[in-house]
């Protein structure tokens, strides 16, 4: 759970919704060497099998909808080394960029507080960030 001010402002339900659709997540040199370890791979079988080379980035693969390493479980299959962007969704620093944005969001995430407002989001991103996670 994810409070302001004793207020919870999101708790994430295990939904895989963030895992379903046509977008993508960009994966830095790190995050696919600690994937391709994790997954016992060599870096160039990690990227051939499970990933996209778009310009200058490195994206993981849609497959039936849903990310690649979305489980039949409905689990994340890298959870212990997934990326970022995946780690930090829905209160991604560059997603709660406007109001627009945020009510986007909000719409397909189920597990903001119904109370919850983008001023309360903008707030808890900003912790986020100063404690560097």
């Amino acid at each position: 759970m994810k409070f302001i001010n004793n207020k919870e402002v999101f708790s994430c339900k295990l939904c895989g919704h963030c895992c379903h659709g046509g977008s993508t997540v960009s994966l830095s040199q790190a995050e696919q060497k600690a994937i391709a370890i994790f997954l016992d791979l060599d870096l160039a079988e990690f990227l051939q099998r499970f990933c996209l080379k778009k310009g200058n980035r490195v994206e993981m693969k849609i497959v039936d909808g849903h990310c690649i390493f979305y489980g039949d479980d409905g689990f994340c299959n890298i959870h212990e080394v997934k990326p970022f962007q995946c780690r930090r969704w829905p209160l991604h620093p560059s997603i709660l960029k406007d109001q627009k944005a945020w009510d986007a969001i909000r719409a397909d995430c189920p597990g903001f507080d119904e109370d919850a407002c983008y001023e309360d989001v903008c707030e808890l991103v900003g912790k986020l960030n100063n404690n560097g996670y």
